[in-house]
C-alpha cells in the first residue's frame, strides 16, 4: 500500500557521544515525526569529512550514532535509517545540483565563514577544504532526492533549506516541475543552555562540564547538575538564565507536575535551587537510565544492526536510484540500464 504521509528527511552527523542538547534539540523530535510522517533519517558521514577527522573514529563514530539512534526511539520498523555514503546516489546528484548553484549564494552561507575560522581548521596541518564550502549542495542533495517536503531544522539551518529550495526552484525552471520545495517543519525546540555557562548553548566544543552527555554514568550526571550555575550577580526581578535553562531542561524532561510547584516556590520566593536541582538531575538521570539499557541491547546484537542498517540503506537506495534515473533523464544525460 502507498504511503500517503506528507515525507521528512533529517540528517544528523556523528560524533562520539550525543549529549542532551542534542536528544532535546532534535532527536525527540525525530521520535515523536516518525508517528505522523513518513520519515527519512539519515547519519550523514560524508558531511563529518569536512571538517579534520579520524578516519578510524568517523567509521565507529557512524555505527554508534546508528545505535544511539535507535537507543533514543528512531524505530526502523517506523521510518528509514540509513548512512549517507552507502547510498553514493548522494553525491551524484550533488554534483549535478553543483550545475544549478552560483558561486555567490554559496559565498553568502554564513557557516562556512564560522566554521572556516573555528580553532580546528586553524590548527597547523589542516586546510579550509572546498568541501566545507561546496557542502550545501550535498546538503540540498541529501533532501532533494527523497523529494521531501518537510525538514524540520534549527534557525542555524534556515539558510541551508533556502539554498534547497533555490536551486529546486532553478532546476524546475530550467526543465519541468520535478523537485519539491522543502519547506520548515516548525516544531517546539527547548533552547537548551550549558549549565556551567548560561550565556553559551549546550556545545560540545567548550569542553565537557558544558554538556551532559546522553549515556553517561549517574554520578556525573548528577555533579553537573548540583554544580550548575544559578545566580550571577545582584539579584533582580527577573529570572536568571541559568535557573531558567533548569526549569527548561526538567520540562523537556517531563517532569510537568515538578516544574509547576517548583514554579510556584519560585514565584512565592521560596525556590531552594538544591531542591530544582535535584528534581533536574533526577528527570536526566530517568532518561538517561532507559537509553543506557536500550542500548546494552542493541549493542549484543550489533551484527544484526550492521546487517539491519545496510537493509534500510538499500531500501533508502531505491528511493535514491528512481530520482537519479529520472533526472539523468531530464538533464541530457545517459540513462542507465541496471
Amino acid at each position: 500500500m502507498k504511503n500517503t504521509r506528507p515525507r521528512v528527511f533529517s540528517g544528523i552527523q556523528p560524533t562520539s557521544e550525543m549529549h542532551f542538547g542534542n536528544y532535546f534539540g532534535a532527536i525527540k523530535n525525530w521520535v515523536e515525526l516518525q508517528e505522523k510522517y513518513e520519515c527519512i533519517y539519515s547519519v550523514v558521514d560524508y558531511h563529518a569529512m569536512t571538517m579534520p577527522y579520524i578516519p578510524g573514529e568517523l567509521q565507529s563514530n557512524t555505527m554508534n550514532m546508528v545505535i544511539d539512534l535507535m537507543a533514543c526511539g528512531v524505530d526502523p520498523e517506523k521510518c528509514v535509517l540509513f548512512i549517507q555514503s552507502l547510498v553514493p546516489e548522494h553525491t551524484e546528484l550533488t554534483w549535478i545540483l553543483s550545475c544549478y548553484t552560483s558561486y555567490g549564494e554559496l559565498q553568502r552561507m554564513t557557516q562556512f565563514k564560522d566554521k572556516s575560522e573555528s580553532e580546528k581548521v586553524q590548527e597547523k596541518g589542516n586546510i579550509v577544504s572546498t568541501g566545507l564550502f561546496t557542502y550545501p549542495i550535498l546538503q540540498a542533495a541529501d533532501i532533494l532526492i527523497y523529494k521531501a517536503e518537510y525538514v524540520p531544522v534549527g534557525k542555524d539551518q534556515e539558510q541551508h533549506l533556502e539554498l534547497s529550495r533555490n536551486i529546486a526552484n532553478r532546476f524546475n525552471g530550467r526543465h519541468e516541475i520535478y523537485f519539491k520545495e522543502p519547506r520548515v517543519l516548525l516544531t517546539e525546540v527547548p533552547k537548551l543552555l550549558s549549565l556551567a555557562d548560561p550565556a553559551k548553548k549546550m556545545s560540545k566544543s567548550l569542553g565537557d562540564q558544558h554538556v551532559v552527555r546522553l549515556f553517561e554514568p549517574e554520578a556525573s550526571i548528577r555533579k553537573k547538575v548540583k554544580s550548575a550555575v544559578t545566580d550571577i550577580g545582584p539579584k533582580t526581578d527577573t529570572m536568571s538564565p541559568g535557573v531558567a535553562n533548569l526549569f527548561e531542561l526538567l520540562k523537556a524532561c517531563g517532569k510537568m507536575d515538578e516544574h509547576k510547584a517548583l514554579m510556584e516556590d519560585y514565584n512565592a520566593g521560596l525556590l531552594k535551587y538544591s531542591a530544582l536541582k535535584e528534581n533536574v538531575a533526577n528527570g536526566l538521570v530517568d532518561l538517561s537510565k532507559q537509553f543506557i539499557d536500550r542500548k546494552a541491547a542493541l549493542t549484543e546484537s550489533n551484527r544484526d544492526i550492521e546487517e539491519q542498517v545496510h537493509a534500510m540503506s538499500d531500501k533508502a537506495r531505491a528511493i535514491a536510484k528512481e530520482t537519479i534515473r529520472e533526472v539523468r533523464d531530464l538533464v541530457g544525460l545517459p540513462v542507465r540500464r541496471h
